[in-house]
């Protein structure tokens, strides 16, 4: 009896999560953006939201909450409730690079991946009269020149590939610290930075309009969205890689099939026309099919942590560099 019981219960919870997911969406969904409204990953937020509505029939809700370079947002989004209705669009700072800051989640266990949506160049640019115009030049002028490279640091990554460009050319730079990439852009354009490096969507506007000059985009391949600038390898410097990307996180527990309806909104998002020319404007380029699922952004992000967590600790980067 007991045991009917208990298969009773069971059965009408399994009832009753089957009828939330099928019923899911029934009102507004809240996408957590990590950084303050105005920037690249704002940007994408917005696009991506504005064309999933249609798919979900309800609407995604931009909430901005910056701070401790997107940890604060990612924790917020770890605490909520797995149901489908807050999530946030995670990058490499958020989701890897965060560790140098003290965690009350876990990067790697406290979130469930939707999927990838985009994989953003990073771009080393200097200001327009510095001395070099390759990555090859710009260490021949530091070798006659030493100490006096500004290096702007904002975030996680700008810091990991200052530490990397001085390994890989045994130069040294002086890091400058900065709370958010718009004030560093503002210094290169002027000419107070020498060298920034940050997302190709941040840069490019710049770049085209002969304000700053690209050296090197840090992917290991050329961008399609950015074709003509070479990278790190082929401009003199080998091996100096930096990874940008977007990707979609929910909280742990959050049902698998809330899960799949909003990867299926993503990637429906992703394949219309209009997105991918927004996108490529923006130097994005949008992920692999491969990638785009849940499985494939838990591969992607969980080979970016064994990449990067070892440099980070290696060189001993922590918040106070920020």
């Amino acid at each position: 009896m007991r045991k009917r019981l208990v298969a009773l219960a069971l059965t009408f919870l399994s009832g009753i999560a089957g009828a939330q997911a099928q019923t899911y969406p029934s009102r507004s969904i809240t996408l957590v953006v990590p950084f303050p409204p105005g920037g690249s990953t704002d940007a994408a937020a917005r696009i991506m939201a504005e064309h999933m509505r249609g798919s979900l029939g309800q609407p995604i809700v931009i909430e901005n909450v910056g701070g401790a370079g997107g940890s604060i947002a990612v924790g917020r989004v770890a605490r909520s409730a797995p149901d489908g209705y807050t999530f946030d669009i995670g990058q490499w700072d958020t989701h890897v690079g965060s560790i140098i800051y003290k965690l009350d989640y876990d990067l790697e266990k406290d979130f469930e991946p939707i999927g990838l949506i985009s994989n953003n160049p990073q771009l080393m640019v200097a200001r327009n009269n510095l001395q070099a115009n390759t990555l090859a030049e710009l260490v021949a002028w530091m070798k006659t020149n030493p100490g006096k490279i500004n290096f702007v640091n904002q975030n996680a990554a700008a810091n990991v590939s200052g530490v990397l460009f001085e390994k890989l050319t045994g130069q040294k730079v002086q890091f400058i610290p900065y709370r958010g990439a718009g004030p560093a852009m503002t210094d290169l354009v002027s000419g107070t930075m020498d060298l920034l490096v940050v997302q190709g969507a941040v840069a490019l506007p710049q770049i085209r309009g002969g304000k700053i000059k690209a050296l090197a985009n840090l992917s290991p391949q050329r961008s399609a969205s950015m074709p003509d600038i070479p990278t790190a390898d082929e401009t003199g410097v080998p091996g100096l890689h930096m990874s940008g990307w977007f990707g979609f996180f929910a909280p742990k527990g959050t049902p698998k099939d809330i899960i799949a309806r909003l990867n299926a909104a993503m990637v429906e998002a992703l394949a219309d026309l209009t997105v991918q020319k927004r996108f490529s404007e923006f130097g994005l380029d949008i992920a692999s099919r491969e990638q785009q699922t849940p499985e494939g952004l838990a591969a992607f992000q969980k080979a970016e942590i064994d990449t990067w967590w070892p440099i980070i600790k290696a060189a001993g980067i922590g918040a106070q560099a920020q």
